[in-house]
Formats: C-alpha cells, structure tokens, sequence
C-alpha cells in the first residue's frame, strides 16, 4: 500500500536527505506558470525532497583554491545527476502502485518565466487559460509547503538540519498522501543581516522585501537583485559608470569593462561542469556567511566539531585599480 511513510523511507533509501509531503490545496493562489496544477490538474501530494550540499564543497571557495568542487558536487552534480536519478526512482514506485507522478527537478532551460517571474515571450499558451510551457514550479515554496523548514531573508531555503545546504526536487503525482504540518520549529531566520554585508553583489536589498502568503503563512524574504547576484557569482561587479555598457567576457557578462583576468583569479574562463562551474562568489553571503551565523548559534542539527572559517576568507579584491598590474593583487586575505 502507497503511504506517506512509504514515500518517505523509499526516498531516504535513494539517497534524499530530507522529504516532505504538501498536500496540493496548500498551492492556492499560486501564479499559474508556478502552479503545478497547470502540469497535472488532478495532482493531490506534491512531494519534496532535499540533498545536502556537503559543507567541505565549500571549502575551495572559502580558501580560493578549488571553485569547481563546489559547482560539480555541490551544485550541478546535485542538480542534474543526483537528483534527476532519485525523482524518477520515486516517480516509478508511484506508478507501480497505479498513481501518475511527474519526476521534477531544476528544468529552468525551457521556463517562460525569467528570475522574476516575468514572461519572457518564449512561448504561448496552447489553450487558452493555460499557462505558457515551461512551468516553473518555485521548489523552495514548494519545499517551505512540504514542511521541510523556511525562507530565509536572502530568499535561500533553510532547514533546520542544515541550513542553507541543501538543493530540492519535487514528485507531482495524484496520489492522495498525508501531508506534513508547516514547519513551526526553531526559528532558524533571525534576521542577523549577514547575507546582505557578505554578498559581493550587494544583490540582496537590506530595507526591500517581498511577501507572499502561502497556505495561509505570511512568509517574508529581501528582494533580490538576479542581475547583481549573477555577476557577482561568476566574479563580477555590478556597473556603476552609467556611460560604459556591460562587458562580455568569455560568453559571460561582467559589470566592469575589465579583462576576467584582472579580477577573477582566471586568465580564461573553465568549462562549464554539470551545466554550471561559475561559482567564483560561492555563496559567500546567502550561503556562507548564513551558514556561519547558524552554526554560532547552534540551530543546526547537522554539527561539526570545527568551526568553518579557521582563516581570513579568499574574495576578489576590487580595491585596486584594473589598470594596474596584479600580479597576486587579485586575491584578497583580507575580511
């Protein structure tokens, strides 16, 4: 017999850290290209699951040494190996059992929506009153409707066993399951502000915010700059000259006309791995510095017995001028 419990030990035993089951009522007043009622309109369970992004995958980043772990194993192996194989796993158990489930995991490549949830002109409804295709469901309100933890102020999901590590997926499937109760543990947000001083972008606004009611939760997060937060992950800056136009380097647009080699520690951009590998910020605010600031706090339940920042943190240094030489100048040990 198909139960939640069932669900939930199978999913573990594939390799899920974290399920959640939502029921899909709690998807009310969703926008409809996020709405996964417009994929399977007799969906009842929408079933969320979490993968830690181990927190040695953040390491290189943190000591400026090894970027490309975290793009591979923390980022993009999750995203388009590891997760992609454990949804569809599930999403055959539950058809074994004679219910329709829909694997989902970060599909963006085909969504009619960008970033912001604006229309992007790539598609058009087939029927009218139907969403666009793609839709995009938003899996982390789709993992905050399953229970499994909160939306931090960056906008970054956080659960209570780790944080801001973790990438979700979602099974869509009309199988009734009993859901899990909204998450009302341990404040894990207490609004420290430390993602908004370490993000290098500046892309997430310290007095702007956006709410959104979900299955009757007032949920609250700062607004994010997606053009300022894309530069600066891939080592950019936003640009402040309005009289120069943005920079491309190497297929990637930078926010200063500067060659990528005097900024970010890369005479040439690598190879994307995973669909990814242009995690040059890592994180440093809405990942690490929120990480650090729970762990002060000992909130988590996934502990370590050292602390995570043993040094003077790896950042690009934006205090000398592009024109000059930089020899080592690019890499900062300063806070």
């Amino acid at each position: 017999m198909l139960t939640a419990e069932v669900i939930k030990q199978h999913a573990k035993a594939m390799g899920a850290d974290l399920v959640g089951i939502a029921s899909i009522d709690r998807f009310e007043g969703a926008p409809i290209q996020q709405d996964p009622r417009q994929i399977m309109p007799e969906a009842k369970s929408v079933i969320a699951v979490a993968f830690r992004v181990n927190r040695g995958s953040l390491r290189g980043i943190e000591e400026g040494t090894f970027f490309s772990n975290y793009s591979a194993m923390g980022y993009g192996g999750i995203t388009y190996l590891f997760m992609p194989l454990v949804v569809m796993n599930m999403a055959r158990m539950i058809e074994d059992e004679g219910y329709e489930a829909i694997p989902y995991g970060h599909q963006s490549d085909w969504r009619a929506i960008d970033q912001e949830g604006n229309l992007q002109g790539i598609s058009r409804p087939v029927v009218p009153g139907r969403a666009a295709p793609d839709v995009a469901v938003h899996l982390r309100i789709a993992a905050y409707l399953a229970g499994l933890g909160e939306i931090g102020y960056s906008k970054v999901f956080l659960t209570p066993q780790f944080g801001p590590r973790q990438r979700v997926g979602i099974i869509i499937t009309e199988a009734e399951l009993e859901p899990d109760p909204i998450y009302d543990g341990p404040q894990l947000c207490n609004r420290c502000m430390a993602c908004v001083r370490e993000c290098p972008g500046q892309a997430i606004s310290a007095t702007e915010t956006v709410k959104v009611t979900l299955a009757g939760h007032e949920v609250e997060w700062g607004a994010l700059d997606c053009t300022a937060c894309d530069i600066a992950f891939r080592g950019g800056k936003v640009l402040t000259d309005p009289d120069h136009e943005p920079v491309y380097v190497d297929g990637g647009m930078y926010g200063q006309q500067i060659a990528a080699s005097e900024i970010t520690p890369f005479h040439k951009k690598p190879r994307n791995l995973y669909n990814t590998g242009q995690a040059v910020c890592g994180g440093r605010g809405c990942m690490r510095a929120c990480m650090i600031s729970l762990e002060a706090r000992d909130v988590l339940e996934n502990r370590f017995h050292e602390k995570f920042r043993r040094r003077k943190p790896w950042r690009v240094d934006w205090t000398t001028e592009p024109e000059t030489e930089q020899p080592d100048g690019y890499i900062s040990d300063t806070d």
